[in-house]
């Protein structure tokens, strides 16, 4: 640990001990700070649960399986599988 006498760039807050030598005081946040800025960067970057569905009637081009619903749109058919035979190539 690093002992020194550094502010907050969020807060203001005294930082007394740091778990590595700052380069540069510039967006040096305290430990809340820091976990709150992570958990809205977090909540930004979180995959959305409403994906657009594409609908169609394709065939698998491994098993010849009817494929009805995709979470992209195909450019190709040509070498589409269905979940089982995707997750079986891989």
């Amino acid at each position: 640990m690093h002992q020194g006498n550094w502010t907050c760039s969020g807060c203001g807050k005294a930082i007394t001990e740091l778990p590595f030598e700052p380069r540069s005081t510039d967006g040096l946040l305290c430990r809340e700070c820091h976990q709150k800025a992570r958990e809205e960067r977090d909540k930004q970057s979180a995959p959305t649960t409403d994906r657009k569905m594409f609908t169609g009637d394709w065939k698998c081009a491994t098993c010849g399986g009817p494929i009805t619903e995709l979470p992209f749109e195909p450019r190709s058919t040509d070498n589409l599988k269905c979940r089982d035979c995707f997750m079986k190539s891989r």
